[in-house]
């Protein structure tokens, strides 16, 4: 139970313990900007945090309700169609992730899929750094250069083009992370799995 204890306490501030693809992933929401005739964007992020596999979806507003959103149509589909469980999410105690399990959404989510829920530790932004380093990356690559070439009318257009990027950061761009060594995180993805399915 100690032991368990500490483990959660590590992970909860910062310390990433992982073992396989969908043994933790990690989720957080950024606030892309408020775009002329558009309006407020906010991005869904959820990282794998063993093969870095990010999913992204854009929404108008943050609350628990879209912070289930992504996971329902984008990443319990993606997993479920490797045949691999997510076992665990990390994320901070902001209002769309947090609140009570009877009546919050994303709780209530949770509890459906059977996924644990850890929480970063209170008034420690970096503890999720996957995410805030991943948001660092979708901003210099991809929104800076974006806004500056074109002039988005919808989220609709915006998120096309953001998945024309993640897919390309998922499939083309190597990492250099603890598990990745070089590869792409799907390359990884394969790979562990592939070990996963041989233990």
């Amino acid at each position: 139970k100690a032991l368990e204890k500490a483990k959660y306490e590590k992970i909860a501030k910062g310390e990433i313990e992982t073992a396989h693809p969908g043994y933790l992933l990690s989720q957080d929401t950024y606030y892309v900007g408020n775009i002329k005739g558009v309006g407020r964007i906010y991005q869904q992020t959820v990282i794998d945090t063993y093969t870095k596999v990010a999913f992204v979806k854009l929404y108008d507003r943050k609350n628990a309700l879209v912070a289930s959103d992504i996971l329902n149509d984008k990443v319990i589909p993606f997993f479920e169609e490797e045949k691999l469980d997510v076992l665990r999410i990390l994320t901070d105690r902001g209002t769309e992730y947090c609140g009570s399990i009877e009546r919050h959404e994303y709780q209530l989510y949770l509890a459906v899929e059977d996924i644990d829920h850890t929480k970063t530790k209170a008034r420690s932004p970096q503890t999720n750094g996957i995410c805030e380093r991943f948001h660092q990356t979708a901003q210099n690559e991809f929104y800076s250069t974006a806004f500056r070439k074109k002039i988005y009318r919808s989220i609709e257009e915006l998120q096309k083009d953001l998945d024309n990027w993640i897919a390309e950061y998922n499939n083309e761009r190597t990492h250099s992370g603890k598990y990745c060594y070089g590869k792409t995180p799907m390359q990884t993805f394969l790979e562990s799995k592939m070990n996963i399915n041989y233990i």
